[in-house]
Order: structure tokens, then C-alpha cells, then sequence
């Protein structure tokens, strides 16, 4: 049972989102006595965040509801370097244009879950590119690395473990950690930011800005960190075989998205519903009784609410209608995720279908999966491998029905 006195961590305790705080003590009094700033940082290697983001980004949220004010801090900046934490092997260094590509499809995710001060909230968007980009790189050494122990900084899991494993860590990438404890001095001085919110792989780079901090301005700055979650069965949140579950509805359909959360496994279902929908405790609580068949309802409520945060509450209810006619009444519904095959045509191998709309990543894999019973054309089970779609295989409706599982359906639409 949670002992703090600020609603901010009471919050976080009890819906499953801490996993280390330093001097909880003091950052509890704070938060129960003023308002604070505190800041996530995202980096722009993608056109989007993934559901892997998720988590950060409900800190974020819970973080306003209880009256304190948030900064999305964009990576602008440190994406030109990369963030060596839990890789094995340098990222692909981004150009500028690609860069300013992605934190247009990033930013966007946000207005969904944080309300900003130009509508009339306090949350704060910045993009450490505008401090960063300026460095003057023998003053910053001078200003800023003469306070980092090279000692120190290899202790660090997100040095160490790189370099246990024989695997090459650039010098650029080394200095990762010190940009990242610039910015939280950074975002000190701008509006007071005194709390990094992160994963718990972030910890030791934002005990370095706290460190900073103090040498700097002597100021007492705090770290929050979330556990790195996975499903019960071990797998990494945000991947599928498909690929990355995107937020940005033109990489991954608000259809899919809804079947993501809806595969839930039945020991996540409560778990994932403290973390990632705004339900009641008390609902949830009451959603955590379900047994055996029932799980099923628990699942669906789990899709609908964490689909309206991210597409809106009607793009959920039309995927939860959609899903409700493919699976309990064999309906094929012009909403299912649909894919156009300009060189479709007949006597087009199965095998080669199933990767041209995305089902599978492979022909080796959508061999094993016909095999195993698990590809269907138009609710029909295929189990030879050599199977061959016809122009018969078209429905009135002019598309092919695709279907991986009992689950996952895609329309091949020849044009």
C-alpha cells in the first residue's frame, strides 16, 4: 500500500509505474506542497513512437492530472549522437532533414495526452537541438566535462554491458550521458525542472544530471524512474511479428492497434490496464474478478481504452464494432486493414501475398505458418504450401481476405 502523501506518486505507486525514485522523502514533500516540472526526453529515430514510449508518456500524463507541469523534451539534438543505453551496436547516424521528419510525426502523439500552454494547459514541448546545436565544443569541455569521471562513466550499465560484451562503443556515443545531464541543467534553468522521468535502463544518465545539478547550482534535482516492461511470457513490449506498434495512425491502423491490446495474455490484462488506460482503480479492480471465459470482456475494455487515448474514442468503438462482426459473425468489413497489390493477379502465390499486405516478414515463415494450419483465405484454412490464389478468390466486395490466426486479418485489394 502506497505511503506517500502527493497524489503525483501515490498515483504512479499504486498503478505500477515506479521502480526507483531518489530521495523519495523529499520529492513526495515537494510534490505534496508545490507544483513541479519534470521532463521526459524522446529521441527522433523514427517517424513515430511506439507503444514501447507508452509508459513514458502516462507519466507524463498522470503527472498533469495531479497539477504539476510537464516538458516533453524532443531530441532534436541528442538523436545526432544516439543514445547508447541496452544496444549492442551504434545507431545509424540520422541527417538533419530526417531528424525535423520525425519530430513532425512524433509531436503529434502528444497533443493526445498532455494539453499544452497555447490551449490552455502548462505542458511544455522543447527540442534540445536549440541549446545543443550551439555548444561550442571547447567551452562546453571545459564548463560541463571537467565535473564527469571517466571512472564513473564506465560503471555505468549503459557503457558497461556494451563493453562486457565486447561490442564497440564510439566516442560520440560515450558522450551521450554528459548531453543528457546538460539537458536537465538546461531545463533547470529555463523553468525549473527538478525531476528526469524515464525507464529504469535512464538511470544512471539522470543521476548524472542530478549530479550536475548540485555541482553546477546547487540545486537538488530528483530521478523517477519506471520498470522496463515485458509481457508475461517475456516478451518486449511494442514488437510484434509484424513489426513496431506505431502510435501514428498512418503506420499502424487504429483496427491493429485495437487487436494489439486485445491479444493481451490473460496474466497482463489487469497489469496493462493500470499502466496504460485512465480506468478507476476501482473499476479495474472489479474488471480483475473475471474468470476463465469472461477474461475475454476484461480484454476488449482493455483495447477500447487504451486505442481512445491514442486515435480517439470513436476510430476505438468502430474497431471494437469491426472486430465484433470479423470474429462473431464472419462479416468482412470494408474496415479491416486493407492493402492495394497493383501486380496482383491469378495464380499469385499465397506465400508471396501474405508478405506483399504484411501478415508475415517472410516466405519462410508464411511456409511454417501454412504447415502449422495457420493462414486462411476468405475464412478457408490452406495447408499447401504451394496454394495459389484465382481470380475466384476475389469476393463481390473486389477484395481477397487474408487471415493470420484466429486473429489478424488483412484485405488484398488487386488494382
Amino acid at each position: 500500500m502506497s505511503t506517500y502523501k502527493s497524489d503525483f506518486l501515490n498515483i504512479l505507486a499504486s498503478r505500477g509505474f515506479i521502480h526507483q525514485v531518489s530521495e523519495p522523502e523529499a520529492l513526495d514533500a515537494l510534490a505534496h506542497s508545490s507544483a513541479v516540472t519534470a521532463y521526459i526526453g524522446f529521441d527522433c529515430t523514427a517517424p513515430s513512437l511506439h507503444v514501447g514510449s507508452l509508459l513514458s508518456i502516462m507519466m507524463l500524463y498522470w503527472l498533469q492530472q495531479t497539477g504539476h507541469r510537464p516538458i516533453a523534451l524532443m531530441g532534436g539534438g541528442t538523436t545526432r549522437v544516439g543514445d547508447p543505453s541496452g544496444k549492442d551496436e551504434s545507431r545509424k547516424l540520422l541527417t538533419e532533414a530526417l531528424i525535423e521528419e520525425n519530430l513532425k510525426g512524433i509531436r503529434a502523439i502528444f497533443g493526445k495526452f498532455l494539453t499544452f500552454a497555447d490551449r490552455g494547459g502548462n505542458a511544455i514541448m522543447a527540442n534540445n537541438a536549440e541549446w545543443l546545436n550551439k555548444l561550442n565544443y571547447i567551452d562546453f569541455l571545459r564548463d560541463i566535462g571537467r565535473y564527469f569521471s571517466i571512472n564513473r562513466m564506465l560503471a555505468f550499465d549503459s557503457v558497461k554491458l556494451r563493453l562486457d560484451r565486447e561490442q564497440e562503443l564510439s566516442f560520440l556515443e560515450f558522450n551521450y550521458m554528459i548531453l543528457q545531464a546538460y539537458d536537465f541543467v538546461e531545463l533547470y534553468r529555463r523553468y525549473g525542472c527538478v525531476l528526469q522521468l524515464g525507464g529504469s535502463d535512464q538511470w544512471g544518465n539522470i543521476v548524472n544530471g542530478i549530479d550536475l545539478g548540485r555541482r553546477l547550482h546547487n540545486a537538488q534535482f530528483f530521478a523517477l524512474t519506471s520498470p522496463l516492461i515485458t509481457t508475461s511470457s517475456g516478451a518486449k513490449m511494442g514488437k510484434t511479428a509484424a513489426g513496431a506498434v506505431w502510435l501514428n495512425a498512418d503506420l499502424v491502423s487504429p483496427y491493429d492497434y485495437w487487436q494489439y491490446w486485445r491479444n493481451t495474455e490473460d496474466a497482463d490484462v489487469v497489469r496493462f490496464m493500470k499502466l496504460f488506460t485512465t480506468l478507476p482503480l476501482g473499476e479495474i479492480e472489479r474488471l480483475a474478478a473475471l474468470k476463465g471465459g469472461e477474461i475475454n470482456e476484461a480484454k476488449k475494455i482493455l483495447a477500447t481504452e487504451t486505442t481512445s487515448l491514442v486515435h480517439g474514442r470513436e476510430a476505438a468503438a468502430q474497431a471494437a464494432e469491426t472486430a465484433r462482426a470479423t470474429f462473431e459473425e464472419g462479416a468482412l468489413s470494408a474496415d479491416l486493414p486493407t492493402v492495394e497489390v497493383s501486380d496482383f493477379h491469378p495464380r499469385m502465390r499465397l506465400i508471396d501475398a501474405a508478405v506483399r499486405v504484411g501478415l508475415v516478414s517472410s516466405n519462410g515463415e508464411a511456409r511454417r505458418l501454412i504447415r502449422g494450419g495457420g493462414l486462411k483465405v476468405n475464412d478457408k484454412t490452406i495447408s499447401d504450401e504451394s496454394h495459389l490464389l484465382e481470380s475466384y478468390d476475389v469476393t463481390p466486395q473486389g477484395v481477397i481476405k487474408l487471415t493470420l490466426g484466429r486473429k489478424r486479418h488483412v484485405l488484398l485489394k488487386p488494382v
